[in-house]
């Protein structure tokens, strides 16, 4: 069964629809019914997923080699987080766009370095590593990225 896509019309530059810029007040409520998250919200909830995975990982092996690996593969991914979160927040991050985009590559190559060197150092640092552990740990507060966005707190419109 072959698929086909429909073409879109053709349209000429005459015909294309207006883009519309936004008042002062429709920008004003747009950024009140859809408020930024905060990069801070997601590192906290990091960190209270990674205490929550190592409390779990110790509690159901009973090992507390396991527990503490499972922490530290959290605590690999939330530390970097913190420091990406502290350099977009800082003052020179939204100077202009290009300074914007310029800070938000360099943070995000920081966090990557920083992560990749928190995972080298694992083994000289948690004493009996379990490694299945820790990469429960970093993928569980990796993915509070998502949950974060979800459960976000979020501002109440007057009526």
């Amino acid at each position: 069964m072959r698929k086909t896509v429909a073409p879109l019309p053709e349209m000429s530059e005459d015909e294309q629809p207006p883009i519309k810029p936004l008042s002062a007040e429709e920008a004003r409520r747009l950024r009140e019914e859809h408020p930024p998250v905060s990069p801070w919200w997601v590192v906290g909830g990091q960190a209270v997923v990674g205490l929550a995975a190592a409390l779990v990982a110790w509690t159901v092996t009973g090992k507390s080699s396991v527990g503490w690996s499972a922490g530290y593969g959290a605590l690999a991914v939330a530390i970097p987080a913190a420091v990406f979160a502290r350099g977009l927040t800082g003052r020179f991050s939204s100077v202009n766009a290009g300074t914007a985009a310029f800070g938000f590559l360099l943070w995000e190559m920081v966090k990557i370095a920083l992560t990749v060197a928190m995972l080298m150092a694992a083994p000289g640092l948690v004493r009996d590593l379990s490694w299945p552990a820790l990469l429960v740990g970093l993928v569980l507060a990796m993915k509070v990225y998502w949950v974060a966005l979800a459960f976000a707190p979020r501002r109440r419109t007057r009526k």
